[in-house]
C-alpha cells in the first residue's frame, strides 16, 4: 500500500481561520478553529460542506458538528482534547464513519482518526499480539499479518473500511463470533486519554503495567458491581451478543462466553463498547489468532424462511473440535437484489438451487481438509434428516468461497439498493435471542411488520441468534411513528425470549433510550455513575448511552418530513430513480412518478446510505482519488453527501452567490473524480458518481463557461481532420525546448507530459480492407467497426490491426462512417464533450452516431469498438440522453473488440484466426480500462489473449491508472494522476520487466508510456503481431 505524497492544502493562518469560521458560524467555533490551526499540525475543517460531510454515518441520523479535525499525530489529539476542554466543546471520535446507529455523529468537534493515525506500533508474532493506532482499518491489519499466518478474527462485514478504534468503541462482533467471540474477547489492553487529558494504560487489573489511576477506577467499579450483583444476575442478558451500555459485568460475567479465559479482570474491557463516551482511544493491544489452513463452505437452500431459522439450532450441533466458524443467513430479498447487481449476480448464482426463500452459509475451518469435507457430508446428512435432501451446495475451493463471502459482507448495503423513499431502516436490527427461540422470534416479528404495513429485510448471524432485520419505512412521511410502534413491540418480544436488544451494532442514537428498558433503573444509574467518574463534564460524546435523545427525534434525522429538494431540471434522464416503493411488496412505481423536484437526480444521490464501501483499498477500482488523498471529500460517499447538501439547500450560497450544483463546494468535491465508474459497479447501492459529475460539469460550464484548454479537448473530434495535415508542426511541442513550458503557461497542459502525436496520414484518409454498408448488411459473417477519434487520428495502427485480425477470422468488416462525406466521414460518440459538461453537444454527436449504427443493430450485426471510453458510452451515457429505442438497440449490439472475439471463440467462429496465431513465451500483463471493469467488459480480455499458443496471461489488480482522459495532462492534476498510477499499476509493471504490456485504453497506454520504459499495446495489435504473415 503506497502512502500518499500529495501536498497538503495550504493552511489558513490562525487569525484567518478565526475570521472565516466566525462569519460562517459563531465565535466559539471561530476560537476553536483558530486554536487548532495555531497549536496543531492537523487539518482544520470548518466549512459548511466539510461539517456536512461528517454530520452523518451509515445510520438514518444527521447532526451538524461544530467542526472537523484530522490529527496528524497523537500529540495533535491530546492538544485538541485540551482545547475542547478549555472551550467546553464536546468531542466526538470517528473512524471509518460506518456506524449503523449514529455513534460517530454529534454537535461537537469530530476528530477523524482514519487518515493519519492508522499504523501498527508493535508486533510480537511469537506471542500473537499486536498494538495498533485506533485509525487502522481491520483489513489493512490482516493484510500485514497474512505473511505471518495470523489474523485478527473479529471479521465485521465492513472490514475493508471499519477502523479498529471504532470497532473497539462499538464492541463489534462479525460473522465468526461463534468461534472467536466479540471484540471485547480479543482486546488485551488499551492506551486511552480520559477527558481531563491524562493518558492511561488499561489492562489486567493486577498487572503492574496497568496505570495506577486505572486500577483505582477498577477498584471503585468492583465495589459498584458488587452492590448490583442481584440486579446484574436478574436483568443482564445471558447471550453472547450483548453490547448495550458499559461492560459492568466484567467482575461477574453474565455472557455465555466469559471476558477472559482465566477469569481475570481486564479493565480495557470497560472501554470496549463505550462508544467514545468514557475515553479517547490512543492504541489497542490485540490478541491474534492463527489463520485457518483450510476452509469449506456449505450453502443450505431453504424453501421457507422459517425453516432456515429453525435449522440453525441443529446446525451448530455439528461443531467438532471448534471447527464450525459461521452460520450466516441470506434472505430472499437480498438474493434478488444481489441477482440484479452485475457485480454480485454471477457469484450469487453459484450458491442457489432453484429459487430458495433463504440460504444459510455454513463454514468449517481447520488444518485437516479431509475432516472438513466430512463435515460438509454431515451437513448434507443433517439436512436429509430435516427433510431437505439435496439442499446443500458444497464449496471446497477457496476462490468461490471468498467471492460468496464478499456478497454476504455486502448484504446490508445490497438491501439498501431498493429505490424509492422507503428504505430498510436500522433500529431493531441488532436483537439477539437464544437459538432455540430464533424461529419463533422471527415469525412473531414478521407479524409485527405486517401489522404496520411493512415487511422486513433479513440477514443474520444465525449461529449466535443475532438478526439484522430492517423494516422498510419512509422516514419523510410516517416512518418515525411506525419506527416507535415497531420498536415497542419488538422489545416486548426480546424480553419474552430472554434476548438482548442491542446485540452487535451498538446503541448510538437509535437504541440509547432502550438501555434503561433493558437493564432497569438501578443498573442505568450505575452506568451514569461510571460516565460521571470518568468524564464528569460530559465532554466526550454526550447524549450517547447516558441521557440519550429519543430515537425518533426528527431534528436528528437525515431525512425527515421537513427535508426538501430544490427544483432542478437535470440534463440527463434520472427518471428510473424517480420512483416510490410499496413497503409491503417492494414493488416500485413507474419511472418519473416519485415526486422528486430534481426529476430523479436527488433520489439517485440519496441512494448513498454512507456505508463507506468506497473507502476500501484492497480490490476493485473504487475510489482512486480517495486512495491517494484519504480525504472524506474525495470519496464517493463524501461527494454524494456534498451533492445531497447542495440539492437540499443545506449549503449557504458560495462567495459568488452560486447554489445547488453550481456551488463552489460541489465543484471542489468533484475536482479529483476521474469518472472511472468504479462506484457504478462496486457501490452496493449503485451510486454512479461519474454520471452525477456530468450534471455538475454541465451546470458549471453553463454558469462559468469553458477555458481554452477545455474547448481544445472538447472540440477535438470536430477539428481533428483540419489540423492533422499540420502534424509535423503540432508535434514540435514535445521536441523543441521551451514549447512544453509555453503550453503549460498558456493552456495548463503539464510540461511533464508528452502529448499524443498527430499524423498527416491517418486511418480516416487511407484505404482499408473493408466492405461497404450494403455489403455488410448482406454478409454471412458481418461486423461493424466503430473507429473513434483517438484511435483513428492518433493511433491508426490499432484499427488497422483490428481489421486485419477480423479479416483473418473470416469477417466482412465495415467501418461505421458517413459514406461519401469527403474526408469528414468519421463518427463521434461525444465523449470529449461529456468530459467538459457540454451535454447538449454530446447528445447531438450521440444521436448522429446512433442514427448511423441503428440499422446494423436492427440487423443483429455486432458493433465493435476499440477505445473503451468511447464504445462503452453507447452502453452507458447514451441510454440517459433520451435518444429512444435506437439507443437501446445499439447498446445491446455494442461490444468491445475482445468481447466480440471471446463470444465468437465460444461459438467456434475463430478457427481460421486461431490457426494463424503463433506461440508467445513471455507473460502478457493486462491492465483493463476502468470503464471496462465498470461495465463488466473486461472479462473476455484474458480469454482472447489465451488464444495465443502458450500465452500466460495475468490481469493487473489495480484501480484507475490516473490518466482519465485529459485529467492527467492538466498541470493541477499531474501529481495526483501519477500517485493513482503508483498505487498498484506501475509497481506491478516494474515487477515484470520482461512482460508484454496490454492496455486497451489510450489514456492508460499514455500513463504507462510517460512513467515507464515499456510500451503498452492494444489487444488488437497484440493479436495482429502474433499472426503468421502470409
Amino acid at each position: 500500500m503506497t502512502t500518499s505524497t500529495l501536498a497538503d492544502p495550504p493552511r489558513l493562518s490562525p487569525q484567518a481561520a478565526y475570521e472565516k469560521t466566525g462569519k460562517q458560524f459563531n465565535n466559539v467555533a471561530a476560537d476553536l478553529a483558530r486554536r487548532l490551526t495555531q497549536e496543531t499540525q492537523g487539518d482544520v475543517l470548518f466549512s459548511a460542506a466539510d461539517r456536512g460531510r461528517y454530520a452523518t454515518d451509515a445510520s438514518i441520523y444527521q447532526e451538524m458538528p461544530v467542526g472537523v479535525f484530522v490529527p496528524k499525530s497523537e500529540d495533535d489529539v491530546a492538544i485538541a482534547l485540551a482545547v475542547c476542554r478549555d472551550l467546553k466543546v464536546p468531542l466526538v471520535s470517528r473512524g471509518g464513519g460506518t456506524s449503523q446507529c449514529g455513534q460517530t455523529v454529534g454537535a461537537g468537534l469530530v476528530i477523524d482518526f482514519s487518515k493519519h493515525l492508522r499504523h501498527v506500533t508493535h508486533l510480537d508474532v511469537d506471542a500473537g499480539r499486536v498494538t495498533v493506532q485506533g485509525g487502522m482499518v481491520l483489513d489493512h491489519l490482516n493484510a500485514q499479518l497474512k505473511q505471518h499466518k495470523l489474523w485478527y478474527p473479529v471479521d465485521v462485514s465492513t472490514g475493508a473500511q471499519a477502523t479498529l478504534g471504532g470497532m473497539a468503541g462499538n464492541n463489534s462482533c462479525g460473522s465468526r463470533s461463534i468461534a472467536y467471540g466479540n471484540m471485547v474477547h480479543n482486546v488485551d489492553g488499551m492506551d486511552a486519554w480520559l477527558a481531563d487529558g491524562e493518558s492511561l494504560h488499561w489492562g489486567r487489573m493486577q498487572d503492574t503495567q496497568t496505570s495506577q489511576r486505572a486500577r483505582e477506577i477498577g477498584e471503585w467499579l468492583a465495589g459498584l458491581a458488587h452492590t448490583l450483583k442481584p440486579e446484574l444476575q436478574a436483568n443482564w442478558p445471558k447471550v453472547l451478543r450483548r453490547v448495550a451500555g458499559y461492560n459492568l459485568d466484567i467482575f461477574d460475567p453474565q455472557s455465555e462466553r466469559p471476558y477472559t479465559a482465566d477469569g481475570s479482570v481486564n479493565l480495557a474491557h470497560l472501554l470496549v463498547g463505550s462508544e467514545g463516551t468514557l475515553s479517547v482511544t490512543r492504541t489497542l493491544d490485540l490478541r491474534l489468532s492463527a489463520l485457518p489452513t483450510h476452509k469449506v463452505l456449505g450453502i443450505v437452500n431453504f424453501p421457507t424462511f422459517v425453516q432456515a431459522m429453525d435449522a440453525a439450532q441443529h446446525i451448530v450441533q455439528l461443531d467438532q473440535n471448534h471447527d464450525l466458524m459461521a452460520v450466516e443467513l441470506v434472505d430472499r430479498t437480498m438474493i434478488e437484489l444481489a441477482l440484479q447487481n452485475p457485480a454480485f449476480a454471477p457469484t450469487m448464482r453459484t450458491a442457489l438451487i432453484g429459487q430458495p426463500a433463504a440460504i444459510l452459509l455454513v463454514e468449517f475451518a481447520g488444518a485437516d481438509l479431509g475432516a472438513l469435507k466430512a463435515q460438509l457430508r454431515r451437513l448434507e446428512d443433517l439436512m436429509g434428516e430435516l427433510k431437505l435432501p439435496g439442499s446443500v451446495v458444497c464449496m471446497a475451493a477457496p476462490a468461490p468461497q471468498r467471492n460468496l463471502w464478499e456478497v454476504r459482507k455486502a448484504g446490508l448495503n445490497i438491501m439498501m439498493s431498493l429505490r424509492g423513499d422507503g428504505k430498510p431502516v436500522s433500529f431493531i436490527e441488532d436483537c439477539a435471542v437464544p437459538l432455540e427461540h430464533l424461529a419463533d422470534y422471527t415469525t412473531a416479528l414478521t407479524e409485527v411488520f405486517e401489522r404496520h404495513g411493512s415487511r422486513g429485510t433479513w440477514y443474520a448471524h444465525a449461529s449466535v441468534g443475532t438478526l439484522h432485520v430492517r423494516p422498510i419505512l419512509d422516514m419523510r412521511r410516517d416512518g418515525a411513528a411506525k419506527m416507535r410502534a415497531v420498536a415497542e413491540e419488538a422489545s416486548a418480544l426480546v424480553r419474552k425470549y430472554k434476548g438482548a436488544y442491542s446485540g452487535e451494532h451498538g446503541d448510538g442514537l437509535c437504541r440509547g433510550e432502550w438501555i434503561q428498558w433493558q437493564f432497569g433503573p438501578q443498573i442505568n444509574d450505575a452506568l451514569r455513575a461510571i460516565k460521571t467518574k470518568l468524564d464528569p463534564t460530559a465532554l466526550l460524546c454526550p447524549q450517547r448511552i447516558i441521557d440519550p435523545p429519543k430515537m425518533d427525534d426528527h431534528s436528528l434525522m437525515r431525512y425527515s418530513p421537513s427535508y426538501t429538494v430544490i427544483p432542478l431540471k437535470p440534463a440527463l434522464d434520472w427518471s428510473p430513480w424517480n420512483v416510490q416503493n410499496d413497503p409491503l411488496t417492494e414493488a416500485v412505481t413507474a419511472a418519473g412518478t416519485g415526486g422528486d423536484p430534481a426529476q430523479g437526480l436527488a433520489k439517485a444521490v440519496e441512494m448513498c446510505n454512507n456505508n463507506g464501501s468506497c473507502r476500501k483499498f484492497d480490490a476493485g477500482t473504487m475510489c482512486p482519488s480517495y486512495r491517494v488523498t484519504r480525504d472524506e471529500k474525495h470519496v464517493t460517499r463524501g461527494r454524494a453527501n456534498t451533492l445531497r447538501l447542495a440539492l437540499s439547500d443545506q449549503l449557504q450560497p458560495d462567495a459568488q452567490g452560486a447554489q445547488g450544483l453550481a456551488h463552489a463546494a460541489v465543484k471542489e468535491a468533484m475536482d479529483l473524480c476521474v469518472g472511472c465508474k468504479g462506484c457504478k459497479r462496486e457501490c452496493p447501492t449503485g451510486v454512479d458518481m461519474a454520471r452525477m459529475k456530468l450534471e455538475v460539469l454541465n451546470q458549471h460550464q453553463l454558469t462559468h463557461g469553458l477555458s481554452l484548454r477545455q474547448k481544445l479537448v472538447s472540440y477535438l473530434p470536430d477539428y481533428a481532420r483540419f489540423v492533422s495535415p499540420l502534424a509535423p508542426l503540432l508535434n514540435l511541442r514535445d521536441k523543441v525546448p521551451g514549447l512544453a513550458k509555453l503550453s503549460e503557461r498558456l493552456l495548463g497542459l503539464s510540461a511533464q507530459r508528452t502529448l499524443p502525436q498527430w499524423h498527416s496520414k491517418h486511418f480516416f484518409n487511407q484505404t482499408q480492407q473493408t466492405v461497404s454498408r450494403a455489403a455488410v448488411l448482406k454478409s454471412k459473417k458481418p461486423v461493424v467497426l466503430f473507429v473513434d477519434t483517438f484511435t483513428g487520428y492518433l493511433e491508426s495502427d490499432i484499427p488497422q490491426a483490428a481489421i486485419r485480425v477480423l479479416n483473418r477470422a473470416g469477417y466482412d468488416v465495415h467501418v461505421a462512417s458517413r459514406e461519401g462525406d469527403n474526408g469528414g466521414a468519421h463518427l463521434c460518440c461525444g465523449r470529449t464533450f461529456l468530459a467538459s459538461g457540454l451535454l447538449e453537444q454530446a447528445r447531438t454527436k450521440m444521436a448522429d452516431l446512433i442514427a448511423h449504427l441503428a440499422p446494423f443493430a436492427q440487423a443483429n450485426i455486432a458493433i465493435v469498438g476499440l477505445e473503451p471510453s468511447c464504445l462503452l458510452t453507447l452502453r452507458d451515457e447514451a441510454l440517459a440522453m433520451g435518444l429512444g429505442d435506437g439507443a437501446v438497440k445499439v447498446a445491446s449490439a455494442a461490444l468491445m473488440f475482445e468481447e466480440f472475439l471471446a463470444k465468437a471463440a465460444k461459438a467456434g467462429d475463430l478457427d481460421p484466426l486461431k490457426q494463424q496465431l503463433q506461440p508467445e513465451a513471455r507473460k502478457l500483463l493486462v491492465h483493463a480500462h476502468c470503464h471496462q471493469k465498470a461495465m463488466g467488459a473486461d472479462v473476455g480480455i484474458a480469454d482472447v489473449l489465451r488464444l495465443i499458443p502458450d500465452a500466460q496471461v495475468e490481469m493487473i489488480e489495480s484501480s484507475c491508472c490516473g490518466m482519465a482522459g485529459a485529467f492527467g495532462y492538466e498541470v493541477e492534476h499531474i501529481d495526483i494522476s501519477r500517485q493513482m498510477a503508483e498505487l498498484s499499476l506501475l509497481p506491478t509493471i516494474r515487477k515484470h520487466p520482461d512482460a508484454i504490456l496490454v492496455a486497451d485504453g489510450t489514456s492508460c497506454r499514455h500513463q504507462i508510456k510517460d512513467n515507464h520504459t515499456a510500451v503498452a499495446q492494444h489487444v488488437a495489435v497484440i493479436l495482429d503481431q502474433h499472426c503468421a504473415t502470409a
